[in-house]
């Protein structure tokens, strides 16, 4: 009998240990965390879009990956650039510009930025409450213009624009009176009457609802700039974390391309995520609906206006080397899109 407690107590122990082993699999591990800046403003919907439907998690089950994506808002593309250098989020969504700034500053290092994806091409409008202010060359001095950031899309349209308008080396004409402000607040600034900006270079659905009201109207938009469609926002993250994440471009653009098609063919519903993201006493969802019905080409992850805003930047020694074409500064998986 001792000799069988003997032989007894050790089985036991060996079973003891071994069951949290043998447990240990059927406890998942936790969802690789994936951290993506966004703003404010429609041109974001693909990613609300993916937010709501869960398609960055959908594709990177398809790539056998298993990730969670969460999202955090910034206004600007300076505060969304800061963000990504800085590994606060992992990716972000902002404009062509400031992107190419980061993509030349840090050439060769890991913090250098490249472009994963489109994500909007919808035209930047610049609209006044002067119904005297015609074109640029009839803004007063004391106008102020508001934008997101002073290097925003719209600072290096304004710049573009202001050139053919004004002459060769006249692209910082109207600088002086650019002041940065989010997009709610260029809005009421704008549309209050009672302040100094009297400008406003406005994005969807903000260039909607101001022009709604019949305060305001149209001085010019970047298509004047690129003479043609040019990318209002793309996705983008450094090389550190791309090369550390190999195939989270190719999830990415296949999470876009998918939210880009659902708001096509789910106008409505698209819609009411849009308002769930960012609710509004001025746009109901109607209102919402045929906005997004009259701009069905604007989401996709095709870029646009990459080489023609680089050129210009390299022109005026914003950045040291201009990318031959758009396939220097945006990943394999866009190359065959017809961007430019």
């Amino acid at each position: 009998m001792f000799q069988m407690l003997k032989r007894a107590v050790p089985l036991a122990l060996a079973v003891a240990i071994a069951a949290p082993a043998l447990s240990a699999p059927a406890a998942a591990q936790s969802p690789t965390p994936v951290k993506i800046g966004i703003g404010f403003g429609i041109g974001f919907l693909p990613m609300f879009v993916a937010d709501d439907q869960k398609l960055v998690e959908k594709q990177a089950k398809a790539a056998g990956l298993d990730v969670a994506a969460s999202y955090q808002r910034f206004s600007g593309s300076s505060a969304m650039q800061d963000a990504i250098l800085s590994g606060s989020v992992d990716m972000g969504v902002y404009g062509v510009a400031a992107m190419l700034i980061a993509w030349d500053k840090a050439r060769g290092s890991s913090q250098q930025i490249f472009g994963i994806a489109g994500v909007n091409s919808s035209p930047l409008v610049l609209i006044t409450n002067k119904p005297e202010v015609k074109s640029l060359a009839d803004f007063a001095p004391t106008d102020k213009i508001a934008m997101p950031a002073l290097v925003s899309p719209q600072m290096y349209a304004l710049q573009m624009i202001s050139e053919k308008a004004f002459g060769a080396g006249q692209q910082d004409k109207l600088k002086p009176q650019v002041v940065a402000l989010p997009h709610p607040e260029s809005l009421n600034a704008m549309l209050s009457g009672s302040t100094e900006v009297k400008a406003y270079f406005s994005t969807p659905p903000f260039t909607q609802i101001a022009l709604g009201g019949g305060k305001a109207h149209v001085v010019t938009t970047s298509e004047a700039a690129f003479d043609g469609r040019s990318s209002f926002l793309v996705l983008g993250a450094t090389k550190r974390w791309l090369d550390a994440n190999p195939k989270m471009p190719a999830v990415m653009v296949a999470a876009l391309t998918e939210a880009s098609d659902f708001i096509r063919k789910e106008p409505r519903k698209a819609a009411e995520i849009y308002l769930k993201v960012e609710p509004s006493k001025l746009l109901d969802l109607d209102k919402v609906e045929a906005l997004l019905k009259a701009m069905p080409d604007d989401f996709g992850v095709a870029v646009y206006g990459v080489k023609a805003t680089g050129d210009f930047m390299h022109r005026l020694n914003v950045i040291k080397t201009a990318p031959a074409s758009f396939k220097d500064v945006f990943l394999a998986p866009i190359q065959g899109t017809a961007s430019n």
